[in-house]
């Protein structure tokens, strides 16, 4: 059997395993450009558990590009509470206003169009428009390059190279959305980083790499750094606290907190709370001040009437701060 049919019959397989065993997910029920763009803007760098209630959740509060576009700043970024990486949320409300004003409230159904859009980039774009358009556009995210490069036996090939590997893959597809799926639902479930399920993967016969130890790779740890922050309480007689919103371009943008002051060096008591983020360890002090507040900002009786994020949230509930 010639190769180019060996291919075409493992492509086959993983499309059958697909269709016989995907995962049920709320956006694999829709082929509506708004919803997909959504589910693949919430699942960038989120696990799909997390993203699942927040996304049926954020299509009850939003339900199309219109409604998203009319919501106020504060409103998108309290939608997106908790879910973290909060640019995210603030592109794809900036995304939305594009949409009402230059395509007539329509998602853009060519690719260059979406690329142009805040927050979207190549991957996202292929998604979309493969999804819910029909295009042959392939993904490459995480889950998808490491599918190829086992594939092909090429561990160090590089993002120009895996772009075109998947575009080739992708080329002869009859349903390109569904092809797509089922690649990173395979390096979602099967192919994984550590411990690849070669013996459960319905293209092992395809793969160069299958059955083979894993090369463990030297990892660079990302640096941590810890910043320590004093947290200016200021309550009032019924227990609503000051509340300022973060710039936009700094932690937690966009977000309402309590003011801070980050200090110098690390104070001799300990934190009332730590929070960890990607990059920074979070050490927050708080500091009942008994001066009015200064500034722009509001007075918030309740942690869910704004949006907080969630290490001073956690802050504020230890003081006794209603939800």
């Amino acid at each position: 059997m010639s190769s180019g049919r060996s291919n075409e019959l493992s492509k086959q397989k993983l499309l059958n395993w697909y269709y016989a065993s995907a995962r049920d997910l709320p956006w694999r029920h829709t082929s509506d450009p708004y919803a997909v763009w959504v589910s693949e803007i919430m699942l960038q760098q989120t696990q799909v558990v997390t993203v699942i209630p927040r996304f049926l959740d954020w299509m009850q509060r939003f339900d199309d590009v219109e409604s998203l576009a009319d919501a106020e700043p504060d409103a998108v970024m309290k939608a997106w509470e908790g879910l973290g990486y909060y640019r995210r949320a603030r592109f794809l409300h900036a995304a939305a206003g594009q949409i009402m004003y230059r395509h007539g409230g329509r998602f853009p159904d060519h690719f260059d169009d979406m690329l142009a859009l805040p927050g979207i980039g190549r991957s996202t774009a292929g998604a979309i428009s493969s999804i819910c358009f029909g295009a042959h556009t392939p993904v490459l995210d995480g889950n998808v390059k490491r599918v190829l490069s086992r594939w092909h036996a090429s561990p160090d090939a590089t993002e120009t190279e895996l772009w075109r590997l998947a575009q080739d893959a992708i080329q002869s597809q009859g349903d390109p959305g569904q092809w797509n799926q089922a690649m990173m639902e395979l390096g979602a479930r099967i192919c994984l980083p550590r411990r690849p399920e070669c013996v459960a993967c319905p293209v092992h016969t395809h793969c160069a790499l299958a059955f083979s130890p894993v090369e463990k790779k030297q990892t660079n740890r990302v640096a941590v750094r810890d910043v320590h922050w004093r947290v200016h309480l200021h309550l009032d007689g019924s227990n609503a606290v000051w509340l300022q919103q973060r710039p936009g371009d700094g932690i937690w943008g966009g977000l309402w907190s309590p003011p801070v002051t980050e200090l110098g060096r690390k104070p001799s008591k300990k934190p009332c709370h730590i929070h960890q983020l990607t990059h920074r360890r979070l050490h927050l002090y708080s500091h009942i001040s008994k001066s009015m507040p200064e500034g722009e900002g509001r007075w918030a009786e309740a942690l869910n009437d704004v949006a907080v994020p969630t290490g001073m949230r956690r802050l504020l509930q230890k003081h006794g701060m209603r939800a």
